[in-house]
C-alpha cells in the first residue's frame, strides 16, 4: 500500500533549486519532510481524506527565504522601539520624540532606532560632519534621557539628559575604537560612534538591570516572538543571527527545548573574549531542528554611513580619517584560534578594504597554522567595500562572501560621496566580479538595520536601482537565478546545513514559501509588489495570506 501525505501542493509552478530536478508543479510533504516532488499525477495518488490539499492555481514556489545575516533581538527591538527608519529630516526626528514623551514618566528611556543622516533630504542645522547637535531635541526631552540608535547600528544619538547620567563632558576621552562627535569648542554633539557607543548604552543597560531576573528575560522571549513572527510573514523560514551573547543563546536554547522557535536559527555567538574562553567549549550544540549554533560573530570595524568602515585610504568627504578598527587584531587571531580549535566557524564583520585585506590575511594565517583543518566554511560579513586585488582571494580561500542586497541601493546616495568614484566603481559591492572568480555569496537583510523583507533585498540585488530610479553600477547585479541561489541553497551551505535545507528535494525539511509572482521572470517592476502568500515551515502552514 503506498504511503499517504501529510500537505500536497498542486499546479504550482515550482523553482527547487536542485538541479537535478529544477523544475516541478506539485509538492507532497509527510510529517517534516518532503516526501516528493514532481507531476501533480503522481502527487495526487498520495491523497487520502486526511490529507491537507492546498491548489496553487499556477503561483511561485521556491526554497524557503533564509536570511544569512541578520540580528534576532535587534529585529524584535525595532518593534518596540520608536521606529525612525523612513524619517526625512531632523526636525521630524525632534516631533516624533517630542510627542513620545507624554507616554514616559520622567526618568525613563525613550528609545529609538533606524534614522540616518545621509537619507533626510536635508542636512540637519547646525551640524557637524552631517551629524545634528542635540541642543533642539535636548530642550523638549528634558527630563528623559533619550537613545537613538544609528540606522547602521554603529552609531547613537543621545541627548543632554543621557549624556548628564553617564557623566559626559568636554574632558570625556575617547575610548579606543570610538569616537566622541565634538563641536568646534570640543563640546559632545550626542553623537557617539563604535566603541562610544557603550559609555551611554551602559547606563541604559544599568538602568534595564533594576528589572527582576524573570523580567528580563520575558522581555527578551517578547522581541523574539515579534520577530520570529515578522520573519514568517515575510516567508523566511531560516534566520542566520548575527551576534549574540551566551545570555541569549540560553534563552534561545531554551525554547527550542520546548517546542517555541517557529523558524530555523543559526546563531553566531558574540562575547567578551574571556567569557568565550570559558564557556565556548560547551556550547556547540545542535538543540533540535530549529537551533543550530557552531560560529562566533567578531567585528574589525564599523559601517561606511558613520565613517567607522576600515579603509586603506582617507575619506574622500573626511580627509585625514581612514575609519576604526575596533577590535584589535592580535584579539581576533586569538578568538580565531579558539574557534578552530573548538571547531567553530568564524563570521567577521568587515566593510572597509582595508578590513576586508587584513581579515583575508588574518583567515589566510590561520588556515596555514592549522593545515590539517578543513571544510571551515569561515565567512565575511558584509564584505562591502574591496581593493581589487582582494576580490579573488575570497574564493581561493574558500571565504564565503556573507553580503546584503539592499545595503548597495540603501547606501547608494553616500558611498561615492563617502569613497568617491573610482574606489565606488571598483570595489563597492562587487557581487559579479565576486561570482565570476568562484565566491559563494549569501544573502540577507541585516536587519533592523533594513527591512526583514527578502523581496526589495532580491530586488535590490537584481537591479541595483535605488526607490529613487538611479542604477548603482548595474553591471555587479546578479541574474535572478544567482541571487535566488544566495538567498536558499547558498545560505544553507553557509550555515552547514545543505544537506537538509536550501531546496525543495524528497528527504529535506519542507520549508517552502508560495509567492504570487514569478521572481525569475516576472518584469523587474513587478517584482516590489510581489506577495508572500503561504510559508511552510517543517511541513506545516504557519502564514496564510488569505
Amino acid at each position: 500500500m503506498q504511503e499517504q501525505a501529510d500537505l500536497v501542493l498542486l499546479n504550482g509552478n515550482v523553482i527547487t533549486m536542485d538541479i537535478s530536478n529544477m523544475y516541478a508543479e506539485a509538492i507532497a510533504i509527510k510529517k517534516n519532510k518532503i516526501f516528493y516532488v514532481g507531476r501533480n499525477e503522481e502527487a495526487k495518488k498520495l491523497i487520502n481524506n486526511s490529507t491537507q490539499v492546498i491548489d496553487l492555481n499556477g503561483k511561485f514556489v521556491m526554497p524557503g527565504f533564509i536570511d544569512s545575516h541578520a540580528h534576532l533581538i535587534g529585529l524584535g527591538e525595532s518593534l518596540v522601539f520608536i521606529n525612525l527608519r523612513n524619517v526625512k529630516s531632523w526636525e521630524e526626528v525632534i516631533k516624533i520624540i517630542s510627542n513620545a514623551t507624554k507616554y514616559y514618566k520622567p526618568g525613563e528611556w525613550i528609545i529609538g532606532s533606524g534614522w540616518h543622516q545621509e537619507k533626510f533630504n536635508s542636512k540637519p542645522k547646525p551640524n557637524i560632519n552631517g551629524y545634528p547637535i542635540h541642543n533642539e531635541l535636548s530642550r523638549v526631552t528634558s527630563e528623559n534621557p533619550v537613545l537613538l540608535y544609528h540606522a547602521s547600528g554603529h552609531a547613537i544619538f543621545a541627548n543632554a539628559k543621557a549624556m548628564e547620567i553617564a557623566n559626559i563632558n568636554k574632558q570625556t576621552t575617547d575610548p579606543k575604537g570610538g569616537t566622541i562627535l565634538r563641536d568646534n569648542n570640543g563640546n559632545p554633539i550626542g553623537i557617539f560612534e563604535e566603541n562610544a557607543m557603550n559609555l551611554i548604552i551602559k547606563y541604559w543597560e544599568d538602568y534595564l538591570r533594576k528589572r527582576t531576573k524573570e523580567e528580563i528575560k520575558n522581555d527578551y522571549v517578547k522581541k523574539i516572538q515579534l520577530a520570529i513572527n515578522e520573519c514568517i510573514k515575510n516567508g523566511i523560514t531560516s534566520f542566520h543571527d548575527a551576534g549574540e551573547p551566551f545570555e541569549i543563546v540560553d534563552i534561545l536554547n531554551q525554547l527550542a527545548d520546548s517546542e517555541k522557535l517557529g523558524i530555523r536559527l543559526y546563531v553566531m555567538i558574540n562575547d567578551k573574549i574571556e567569557i568565550l574562553k570559558e564557556k565556548l567549549k560547551n556550547y556547540k550544540l545542535t538543540t533540535n531542528r530549529f537551533l543550530n549554533i557552531r560560529a562566533i560573530k567578531l567585528y574589525i570595524d564599523g559601517a561606511l554611513g558613520s565613517r567607522g568602515a576600515w579603509l586603506h585610504e582617507p575619506y574622500n568627504d573626511l580627509p585625514n580619517h581612514y575609519g576604526s578598527n575596533v577590535t584589535p587584531l592580535r584579539d581576533l587571531e586569538e578568538i580565531c584560534d579558539l574557534a578552530i580549535n573548538n571547531n567553530f566557524q568564524v563570521s567577521i564583520h568587515a566593510i572597509g578594504d582595508r578590513a576586508n585585506h587584513e581579515v583575508l590575511n588574518l583567515y589566510e594565517k590561520i588556515f596555514k597554522k592549522y593545515p590539517d583543518k578543513k571544510n571551515l566554511r569561515w565567512r565575511i560579513e558584509h564584505a562591502q567595500h574591496l581593493n581589487e586585488s582582494d576580490i579573488k582571494r575570497f574564493a581561493q580561500l574558500g571565504i564565503i562572501a556573507s553580503m546584503q542586497g539592499i545595503h548597495c541601493t540603501s547606501d547608494a546616495s553616500f558611498v561615492i560621496e563617502r569613497l568617491g568614484d573610482i574606489r565606488a566603481k571598483e570595489g563597492a559591492y562587487a557581487w559579479r566580479k565576486l561570482l565570476d572568480v568562484g565566491t559563494i555569496i549569501c544573502n540577507g537583510t541585516d536587519a533592523p538595520v533594513e527591512e526583514i523583507s527578502p523581496i526589495k533585498n532580491f530586488y535590490a540585488t537584481v537591479t541595483r536601482k535605488t526607490l529613487e530610479g538611479n542604477y548603482f553600477f548595474p553591471e555587479q547585479k546578479m541574474t535572478r537565478l544567482e541571487a535566488l541561489k544566495s538567498y536558499t541553497i547558498n545560505g544553507a551551505y553557509a550555515s552547514f546545513q545543505e544537506d537538509n535545507l536550501g531546496t525543495i528535494t524528497k528527504g529535506k525539511l519542507a520549508d517552502i514559501v508560495v509567492l504570487s509572482n514569478d521572481l525569475l521572470n516576472c518584469p523587474e517592476d513587478e517584482i516590489l509588489s510581489t506577495k508572500v502568500l503561504y510559508t511552510i515551515i517543517d511541513g506545516k502552514v504557519v502564514y496564510s495570506a488569505n
